[in-house]
């Protein structure tokens, strides 16, 4: 017999628990993202990428890892790109509330940014997950802007989102095609 250096528990297994869902563990939502726009690019389908976060660097150790950074200039958003002619700009937000997405996960230069986006006819969006529902949604900016200003409020509705947004179905390859919504909406 074998005897392991620290032994081996078996999982005692309680009835009373919660079900867990496991179906998209380990894929977070940028992941996801990242991986459809890979999928894109390889298939030339379209050509969307990650912005990387303009940091300054000032200490980094004898291995060149960074001891000491700060952000140069607030972030836009986290993607943009071109597909069929168009450009596209988007930011990737998760929520663990189950009745409304709350604004205050936006910078206001955020904002100003999508609505210069819409304004000079690039399409832009959000893809928000609810975690709580495992449910990926494309939601246009400008559904955002008019809500934002008809209803003056801090968040939107999560029923707002579903009657005004789109469920991005979970599919084979990609695994989370956003660009399916994109064509419904825009092409």
């Amino acid at each position: 017999m074998i005897k392991y250096p620290l032994g081996f528990k078996k999982e005692k297994i309680d009835e009373n628990k919660k079900h867990v869902n496991y179906k998209n563990r380990g894929l977070s939502l940028e992941s996801l993202i990242n991986d459809a726009n890979k999928y894109y690019e390889v298939n030339d389908i379209a050509f969307i990428y990650k912005k990387p976060t303009p940091i300054h660097i000032v200490k980094t150790d004898k291995e060149n890892t960074i001891i000491k950074a700060y952000f140069e200039k607030p972030s836009t958003t986290d993607y943009n790109g071109l597909y069929k002619g168009k450009y596209i700009d988007f930011e990737a937000k998760e929520t663990k509330s189950k009745t409304s997405f709350n604004l205050n996960n936006f910078q206001p230069k955020q904002i100003t940014h999508l609505k210069n986006i819409d304004k000079s006819g690039g399409i832009a969006f959000i893809i928000i997950y609810f975690k709580e529902y495992d449910e990926y949604c494309l939601y246009l900016a400008k559904d955002m802007f008019n809500y934002l200003e008809k209803e003056n409020k801090k968040s939107i509705s999560y029923k707002e989102i579903k009657e005004k947004g789109e469920v991005i179905p979970l599919t084979l390859a990609p695994i989370l095609d956003y660009l399916k919504i994109i064509d419904k909406l825009f092409f």
